[in-house]
């Protein structure tokens, strides 16, 4: 596969593939493996798919067997023998180059000559990682001596090494095409020199950073001049045209455009690895071992780390920045807010008019009336707003929680941001809650704007609610969720194909990147809007496999909804392309971050894995915390100070808080990994943790990486 060899220097130009006969093979496979997952889907419930027992080959006594016999057999082979003796000289220089003399370290005196994260230098095909120059913690670390992949054979590892590495490659490419973000260590890991000396903000999204006190958040005069591109839908994707004949001549702008023929061969390619038995079993006893690894390490050092803490002075989990990344604009306040609202708002101005039907006009007053209500005997439990035992796994009755008292009336009235007030109440809801995170100074959150779809005049629309109810907060930033719903919008007879909703969706803000000065609002709405999600009931049944024959958004005329896969590509399509143009002219970027794994086929998480910069909820809500509610989280999981320090850490490094406040708020360094990234003062977050963290990950990828040397040193000596 034709990947570029340095990612970090990409001429932001989709790579085309050549496809091969191994290509077609793998093609081949995944559909069998999308053929399964549909089988699994009508005879399973829709968590099995998600069991790991239950698919992989350990535990299952033929598959131990098999594994026995190629052991023996493996080690009755003398080619085998060569090998792991090659791969035994590479894996002790790794590991002595993880073994730093007391010399190596910045660090106090009395530090410890432990072993230290590694930073890799690479120097064409013979890299090694090398100790980075400062101080390490001095703490207890878990080491295994012994045979380097006991359980599992040279072939497979190896195998297993290879898969995953591709695996990574994939996810890095489209990561910097869209500048998404893609860890350094494992680009360097995986033999890209330049992810070390780059500069920081190089490949990274671009996020507005917040007005200074004295300027306006409102201010509408600092439009860029209008480029007079022009912007064309093909295929459901926007391509850029410097002038009209360029676009007769069918020559778009340079900017990267996605290829359907390559993405298909990629997800195939990750499709076929869930099925690879010697990946699995290798991914499978690794998981295992991390976990058992993380227990030993908290028994040997949680007082060790809750020593370093109680030594940072000021700094406790109260006053550390911690980001709600995922939060509903329309859920944004708790019930017994909103209810005190709808109270409020009913005492103070009944006769307000507030709505109109059939042209004639309704007070508050009258709404509730027709409704057969008075909110002066609503409780919290009748204004049933709250998601609990009952909604998990049904998102229909988790979408009806929209709707307080069960009436779809109040959810236009109070949690819409187009009706009859413009979106008053609302705006007042959500400025209230900005308040209340303003005064507790460390809270910030990321709430969810609907755009829909149904028609280019949405953008400009909440561009003005926005700015007319004065809603910027320093405390939010902004994320568009985009419904799953073209099925609905087609039955209707509101869009004509799925092209149309894709060209409503994002040729609004082609225009405004080209052209600020007759977009100004919706201009100054993008700054402050980070990303993008993808949302709506993931377990919804599509027999349709995505690939490059699937039908063109523009001739998808059918009322069946498209596939998840199929939405995840053409949006990270134009996305990307977006993102290039808007860098292009120094305007903030945007990232992906779609709801996936709630429910539904595992072909989601391929999707995601390939175009998300990050996910929304995560594969198993039954085991996994949301962490919206440190304090409940603590008890239920048992988390100590340290853990909840580092999820906040961890929640404003995903956030789309811009790179000077990241600075600010988790330390200059932030963006390295490691000890070397985290400024306890700031973060109250265990240097011993981070030290671990990055020797974890720095080990399970040199696994993979002395594998590759080792199959390259076979080679050669063939």
């Amino acid at each position: 596969m034709a990947l570029s060899s340095e990612p970090a220097e990409m001429p932001r130009q989709f790579p085309k593939l050549n496809i091969s006969e191994v290509d077609e093979q793998v093609r081949l496979l995944a559909e069998k493996v999308f053929a399964k997952v549909l089988r699994e889907e009508d005879s399973k419930d829709a968590l099995s798919l998600f069991t790991v027992p239950e698919d992989c080959p350990i535990g299952q006594k033929e598959a131990k067997e098999r594994e026995l016999q190629k052991e023996l057999a493996e080690q009755k082979s003398v080619e085998t023998a060569k090998r792991k003796k090659s791969f035994k000289m590479i894996r002790s220089q790794s590991l002595s180059l993880q073994m730093p003399t007391q010399q190596d370290w910045k660090g106090p005196p009395a530090a410890s000559p432990v072993m230290s994260p590694t930073t890799p230098v690479v120097t064409g095909a013979t890299s090694q990682p090398t100790p980075a120059p400062y101080a390490m913690p001095e703490f207890q670390r878990v080491t295994i001596s012994g045979d380097y992949c006991a359980g599992i054979t040279l072939e497979d590892y190896e195998q297993a090494a290879k898969s995953l590495a591709k695996a990574l490659m994939i996810r890095e490419k489209y990561a910097r095409l869209a500048y998404h973000r893609f860890p350094r260590i494992t680009s360097q890991y995986l033999g890209h020199p330049r992810a070390d000396t780059a500069p920081p903000e190089e490949g990274l999204p671009d996020f507005h950073p917040p007005p200074l006190p004295q300027e306006d958040p409102y201010c509408l005069d600092d439009a860029p001049p209008n480029l007079d591109y022009l912007v064309h839908m093909q295929g459901g994707i926007l391509f850029v045209y410097d002038n009209k004949k360029m676009l007769e001549r069918q020559e778009p702008h340079s900017l990267p455009y996605p290829d359907l023929e390559t993405y298909t061969v990629d997800m195939s390619h990750i499709l076929a690895l869930i099925t690879d038995g010697p990946t699995k079993t290798y991914c499978h006893r690794r998981l295992n071992f991390l976990e058992s690894k993380f227990s030993l390490h908290e028994m040997l050092n949680e007082m060790s780390e809750f020593k370093e803490l109680k030594s940072n002075p000021h700094r406790d989990f109260y006053n550390v920045r911690k980001v709600d990344t995922h939060i509903h604009a329309a859920a944004c306040m708790n019930q017994k807010h909103l209810l005190r609202f709808i109270k409020h708002t009913y005492q103070t101005e009944p006769d307000r008019t507030v709505a109109e039907k059939w042209g004639q006009k309704i007070t508050l007053r009258q709404v509730f009336d027709s409704l057969h209500m008075d909110p002066y005997d609503l409780t919290v439990d009748s204004l049933d707003v709250h998601a609990g035992r009952q909604t998990f796994h049904r998102f229909d009755k988790f979408n009806s929680k929209y709707n307080p008292v069960g009436a779809s009336e109040l959810r236009d009235l109070y949690l819409k941001t187009e009706n009859y007030l413009g979106g008053e109440y609302f705006a007042r809801m959500v400025k209230e809650v900005a308040r209340e995170l303003e005064e507790s100074k460390y809270q910030y959150s990321e709430p969810r704007l609907s755009i829909y779809g149904r028609s280019p005049e949405e953008w400009p629309n909440l561009a003005r609610w926005f700015i007319q109810h004065k809603v910027y907060s320093p405390n939010m930033r902004w994320i568009i969720q985009v419904p799953r719903i073209y099925d609905i919008f087609r039955s209707k007879k509101l869009l004509p194909n799925f092209g149309k909703m894709l060209e409503n969706i994002f040729l609004p803000l082609f225009e405004a990147t080209i052209n600020p000065q007759d977009h100004r609002e919706l201009h100054l709405f993008l700054k402050y809007v980070t990303g993008f999600d993808s949302v709506d009931d993931e377990s919804k049944h599509s027999d349709h496999m995505f690939s490059d024959k699937s039908p063109s958004p523009d001739v998808w005329t059918s009322e069946q909804n498209p596939p998840y896969s199929y939405y995840l590509y053409y949006m990270y399509a134009n996305i990307m392309v977006l993102n290039n143009l808007r860098r292009e002219r120094g305007l903030s970027t945007f990232l992906f971050r779609p709801h996936c794994g709630e429910a539904g086929s595992i072909t989601h998480l391929v999707s995601a894995f390939l175009t998300a910069d990050n996910i929304s909820h995560g594969l198993l809500l039954k085991k996994e915390a949301l962490m919206e509610e440190y304090a409940i989280a603590a008890q239920v999981w048992k988390l100590s100070t340290c853990d909840l320090c580092e999820i906040a850490r961890n929640s404003v490094l995903q956030s789309g808080l811009s790179h000077q406040e990241k600075q600010k708020f988790l330390g200059q360094n932030y963006y390295k990994e490691g000890p070397e990234g985290n400024d306890i003062r700031k973060t109250n977050v265990a240097q011993i943790r981070m030290a671990f963290r990055y020797e974890t990950l720095c080990n399970e990828l040199s696994f993979l990486s002395d594998a590759m040397k080792s199959e390259e040193i076979t080679a050669l000596t063939k």
